[in-house]
């Protein structure tokens, strides 16, 4: 599939060209982000072992969000909102965060964690069609191999957790339930007109959130006793230093200087990472469907995030 028509070139050799493009620097951040990225799924996986979904979210959203705070402060960003910008937080945060992170740490309490990551990271594709079917937006041949991707992925993993014994389709309900949200939140982002910085943004949509999740858990869970494990403490440490804290830093200083193939390289490897670690992590062993799965939906993010010209230029 990412063989190019003419000369024997691939997409990968071209993105790999591509990457000669940014800096060392930039290489080492961007290879540590996706590593984040990924093993993160498998270390909320081992962190449900010992506390209840939603007190977890709720508890690293909130110590991730206060030393974001902290450093972007520090880094002298604008934090407090004026006016309207306030209105922004909330229409935006609900989907972006709230909706997303609630419903992707249910779909990890039900699923292997790299099976969760699979279907979380079908969002890409969930964008693409939303805008297609709603926004008017074009349906290319493109759009349409992704949808095809994405139902193949969805149909393999449907089928394996009907047929195992200790199978929980629910957790794939939840998974593109929050894959949704998040597709629909990314449209609202793109469409918005902010006047504050993203950094505030990010963080001010996870004070938010975390004060949300706070009182849903109190209603939907008992709770937490506190006194966790060793590990579980370092998994609560990891989910707020390195993927509430770290990983959003290298990102936003990515973002603005990213090739968009390279971004989206960046993407499709998460699933990959977070299907392989699990193994390690969580002693979780992915079966040949979680294989397949994850070529598919990582071709189906190519096909939607790496923008055509690089197509061309790989020919």
């Amino acid at each position: 599939m990412l063989a190019a028509p003419r000369g024997g070139a691939t997409l990968l050799g071209a993105a790999l060209r591509r990457l000669e493009m940014i800096n060392r620097r930039q290489l080492w951040a961007l290879v540590a982000l996706t590593l984040m990225w990924g093993v993160n799924w498998p270390m909320m996986k081992l962190s449900l072992r010992e506390l209840s979904p939603l007190y977890f979210r709720a508890a690293t959203m909130t110590c991730g969000a206060l030393w974001l705070y902290l450093f972007f402060r520090w880094r002298g960003v604008r934090m407090l909102p004026r006016g309207t910008e306030w209105r922004s937080i909330v229409t935006l945060g609900v989907p972006n965060v709230l909706g997303w992170h609630t419903m992707a740490i249910l779909g990890v309490k039900e699923l292997a964690s790299g099976r969760a990551a699979i279907l979380g990271f079908t969002m890409p594709i969930w964008t693409v069609l939303i805008g297609v079917l709603f926004l008017g937006e074009k349906l290319t041949r493109r759009v349409a191999f992704a949808a095809l991707a994405v139902a193949i992925t969805v149909g393999l993993l449907i089928s394996h957790e009907l047929t195992a014994i200790s199978g929980r389709p629910l957790g794939i309900v939840w998974m593109e339930i929050a894959a949704l949200s998040w597709a629909i939140g990314t449209l609202m982002m793109r469409r918005a007109k902010l006047t504050l910085p993203m950094e505030a943004l990010t963080v001010w949509m996870m004070i938010l959130a975390s004060l949300c999740l706070w009182v849903i858990a109190a209603v939907a869970e008992p709770w937490p006793v506190w006194r966790f494990s060793g590990v579980m403490w370092a998994t609560m440490v990891y989910a707020v230093l390195i993927n509430y804290g770290f990983a959003q830093i290298i990102w936003f200083s990515l973002a603005r200087n990213l090739p968009p193939a390279t971004s989206a390289m960046s993407v499709m490897a998460v699933p990959l990472v977070g299907t392989l670690s699990a193994t390690l992590i969580t002693g979780e062993w992915p079966h040949w469907q979680d294989y397949v799965a994850v070529l598919f939906v990582m071709a189906a993010i190519a096909a939607v995030l790496i923008p055509p010209r690089y197509f061309r230029k790989a020919a």
